[in-house]
């Protein structure tokens, strides 16, 4: 068919906000939304297309990026607040340049059109109507009737968490347009939370909890009590690119983007096999209106840092973007003997043109952390664990050390192949040294005694990682298709070294000091030991019924897991892996009404398989990778001012055990993960806003090795995990906000037999800003106190890392300077 004959069936017409259906609230929420819906009676009322051509004169500010028109055209109404009609067969297939800065409505809209044909022509019932650049009134006002009426603009009121978020092979989809439960953390929460790590920001959500001690050289995450490790993140989309030891550069990146399970169809096999969720760094990019700032920062101790950001387009049309941010701090932490350095630039260039987007992104980041806090082991025998020890405690040594250096460079573009076809490529690699020396403790009994190793650990892990793909739209009677085609691969090489260098004893409450031993004859640098590929292609096609208020996506993966083993000492490689498994998915939502979108899916999750361990009888065996399966269920609701997602989900982990009657092992046992998640997000009430919620989960171990664990709990998956955050704007003081936030998190247990536990805890962090103007230049004062009651707690427990120390009470104090 040719492509000047595709077009889209008419668009449903949105009702505005003030025309919602009363019983909402009730629908499926129940009291939690209904609590919610009483605030928000007053934004119930859109701006009418008469108020806002009637106020024509004001400027507004829009960040639209440029792509497919109509998406465009709906972001801008929303944020407009304005009436927008169109023919639908004149828009379809229309690229767009994108706006962004502060325009007029009027001025805006012909520059969102500008190289479309098109022109908005005022219509008198207010709002605009489209037509040919040719055509005139009257012409206009016998179009089809579609309407887009403004809700907001793409970030909820409050600018903390985005309308939209990016679903790897999908694309970047609309909140009620998602068939999987995502958050799109905006660089407002980065910012003004003053976070310094991709774990300080998950803070925020009760489906996230970090398991790596706050503070240290790294940072790894539980998502729906799965374990997701630091290297399984990725950036704009692409694995491989993240540092392992990401203990900074956070100013970076304009959003995190959380996606709760598996997603293998959508961004490929994690490098390290997470199943629980994905999170996705999005790089910063330059907008219209120039941006330069300078924040200094204190965090107690006594570290010191500064951050500078400028950014600007130019040429013309403003096609060219470049942003440039640079960060450093230095100086003794929370923690007794403990100090930590970090440096971090980054580099974002882009160009948008007709048709054709591109950009390129460079970054550095060098750390060293002195006695940095780690994880606590326990010896297999069963004890209750001791409570944990003061949160200022080193449990190290004072010339222990962790130093890491880390460069990236990535390259993206999209080009338009004609008006329903576009193909785009990304292509990236990663650098990484890393070397340590520190122990491990592992604790023998209640009373804290432990058994103490020391490591000379060097590592590195070179990555190369890339995607190609085309993206189409098409129709088949009255379905509308957008289907994608994408191929990824990514390779590692890596080399590891972890000698013991020495062992000492000590306790939890009174570690004592030792002697630094002699690393004479121990290497510096580590040999190539691995190298790994990673490979898939994958096909998936989202169709559209009754126009659009049904879709249903489909898809499949087919991925190639390859793993060569080396000695360090000789060289020689000892074992190769290489296997593949289809990974398939499934998601529908239903949008009966424009403010509720009901959503299920079903998708699964891929990580590399086990070896049999040493001692077994088919020990070196190695498995095809592990599929992991999801099945969710949920329903959101668009306040337009607030938004609440309700989701039920099952995961269902396979993991290998062995058989004590034959001494085999086999790829036979399983966890299975069932929860129940409330996310709620914006701005409830004027200068009032809400950011959080609360997860129920229930982690089961149903195939134990001879049934001897079956039905127990699984390890370090609690109960209840709450996330209540909350800002309040002062009405008697202009420019202040006090910010508070509560992280609670159940009890957890620490072994299969569920004899061995941590307690639950309670965090609270206090904050306050103040926004004025000095000098004739915006400033921002912050000051934040992290674990107001110092609470003493072990945060979490893993099967994969140990136990995890909460962190000391520590503030924070920021200050950003507008140029």
């Amino acid at each position: 068919m040719p492509h000047d004959r595709i077009d889209r069936p008419v668009p449903r017409r949105r009702r505005a906000p003030a025309r919602m259906r009363p019983g909402l609230p009730g629908l499926a929420l129940g009291l939690a939304l209904g609590a919610l819906a009483a605030p928000v009676a007053h934004a119930q009322s859109a701006p009418g297309a008469t108020g806002a051509i009637g106020a024509e004169a004001a400027e507004l500010g829009f960040d639209i990026g440029a792509g497919p028109l109509e998406p465009a055209l709906d972001q801008f109404a929303r944020r407009a607040g304005i009436n927008l009609s169109y023919d639908p067969a004149q828009t379809s297939g229309l690229v767009t340049r994108g706006l962004r800065g502060s325009h007029t409505v009027r001025e805006g809209l012909q520059a969102l059109l500008a190289g479309t044909g098109l022109a908005p022509v005022p219509q008198a019932a207010g709002g605009y109507a489209l037509v040919r650049a040719a055509s005139d009134a009257q012409g206009a006002r016998e179009l089809p009737a579609i309407t887009v009426t403004g809700q907001a603009s793409d970030v909820y009121e409050g600018g903390q968490v985005a309308r939209t978020g990016g679903l790897g092979l999908l694309g970047s989809r609309d909140f009620l347009d998602t068939p999987f439960n995502v958050t799109s953390y905006t660089a407002a929460v980065i910012r003004d939370q003053q976070a310094r790590s991709v774990g300080d920001v998950v803070k925020n959500d009760p489906s996230v909890r970090t398991i790596w001690p706050d503070g240290s050289y790294g940072t790894q995450f539980t998502i729906r009590g799965f374990p997701t490790q630091a290297q399984d993140m990725a950036i704009n989309g692409l694995y491989g690119i993240v540092p392992p030891q990401m203990t900074g550069g956070l100013e970076f990146f304009d959003r995190v983007e959380i996606l709760k399970g598996p997603s293998a169809l959508l961004n490929g096999m994690a490098p390290s096999g997470a199943v629980g969720g994905n999170i996705n760094l999005v790089t910063k990019r330059a907008t219209d209106t120039p941006i330069a700032s300078v924040t200094g920062s204190y965090y107690s101790g006594s570290q010191f840092g500064g951050h500078l950001d400028l950014g600007r387009r130019f040429g013309d049309d403003n096609r060219w973007g470049i942003r440039f941010n640079g960060a450093y701090r230095n100086g003794e932490t929370g923690v007794d003997e403990q100090s930590q350095r970090v440096s971090a630039a980054a580099l974002g260039l882009d160009f948008r043109g007709d048709g054709v987007r591109l950009s390129a992104d460079v970054g550095y980041q060098n750390m060293r952390t002195d006695n940095p806090t780690r994880i606590v082991y326990t010896d297999n025998a069963n004890f209750q664990i001791p409570r944990a020890p003061k949160n200022t405690l080193s449990l190290g040594q004072d010339w222990y050390y962790a130093k890491a250096r880390d460069s990236f460079a990535m390259v993206q573009g999209e080009v338009d192949v004609s008006r329903n076809l576009t193909a785009y490529a990304s292509f990236g690699g990663r650098q990484n040294d890393f070397l340590g020396l520190y122990n491990f403790v592992y604790l023998q009994n209640a009373q804290g005694d432990f058994r103490a190793n020391q490591y000379y650990q060097p590592t590195y892990s070179d990555a190369r990682t890339g995607q190609v793909g085309l993206r189409g739209r098409f129709r088949t009677g009255g379905v509308r298709h957008e289907m994608n085609l994408s191929a990824s691969l990514l390779d590692t090489e890596s080399g590891a070294l972890a000698p013991v260098v020495s062992t000492y004893n000590g306790n939890l409450y009174h570690t004592g000091s030792v002697a630094r031993p002699s690393l004479s004859g121990f290497r510096s640098a580590a040999p190539k030991t691995a190298e790994s590929g990673l490979t898939s292609v994958a096909l998936a096609d989202t169709l559209y019924f009754l126009q659009d208020r049904v879709q249903l996506t489909v898809g499949a993966r087919q991925q190639r897991v390859k793993v060569k083993n080396y000695n360090a000492t000789t060289g020689d490689r000892v074992s190769t892996y290489d296997d593949e498994r289809v990974t398939p998915a499934v998601g529908l939502v239903v949008r009966p009404w424009d403010e509720v979108s009901f959503y299920a899916n079903y998708i699964e999750g891929l990580s590399q398989g086990p070896t049999a361990p040493a001692g077994t009888a088919n020990a070196g065996t190695m498995f095809a990778p592990l599929k992991s399966r999801q099945y969710e269920a949920g329903v959101k609701y668009d306040l337009r001012d607030v938004a609440v997602t309700l989701s039920a989900f099952q995961i269902e982990q396979p993991s290998g055990l062995v058989d004590a009657a034959s001494n085999t092992y086999r790829v036979d046992g399983e966890q299975r993960n069932r929860g129940v998640e409330l996310n709620v997000f914006g701005q409830p009430l004027a200068g009032v806003r809400v950011l959080g919620g609360a997860t129920f989960m229930r982690g089961t171990l149903t195939r134990t090795a001879g049934g001897a664990f079956d039905g127990n709990r699984a390890i370090g998956v609690p109960d209840a995990q709450v996330n209540l955050g909350g800002e309040w704007d002062l009405p008697f003081l202009p420019g202040a906000t006090l910010t508070g936030r509560v992280i609670y998190t159940a009890s957890q247990y620490y072994n299969a037999a569920n004899s061995q536990s941590i307690p639950s805890w309670t965090r609270v962090d206090l904050g306050a800003r103040y926004r004025t103007r000095m000098a004739g230049h915006p400033v921002t004062l912050r000051a934040g106190v992290e674990n107001v009651f110092d609470r003493d707690y072990w945060a979490a427990a893993s099967s994969s890392f140990g136990l995890a120390r909460g962190a000391p009470r520590t503030v924070l104090l920021s200050a950003t300077v507008d140029f």
